[in-house]
């Protein structure tokens, strides 16, 4: 009997385990997602910021 008891307790802490890391997992997704995106906007500014510079400074140079 205590064996089944220490097996279930066992493969409780387990699955739980196993549901935390997930978690984690999806959780770290979502944030590198996000990151990412945010990333991509600011490069995306970035460089039109830098094109809009470089018109001016062409249209001053002519």
């Amino acid at each position: 009997m205590a064996d089944n008891y220490l097996e279930k307790k066992m493969e409780a802490l387990q699955a739980r385990k196993a549901k935390e890391q997930r978690a984690r997992q999806i959780a770290w997704k979502k944030r590198m997602d996000a990151y990412r995106k945010k990333q991509a906007t600011v490069a995306a500014s970035t460089d039109k910021a830098e094109n809009s510079i470089g018109s001016s400074e062409e249209a001053a140079a002519d």
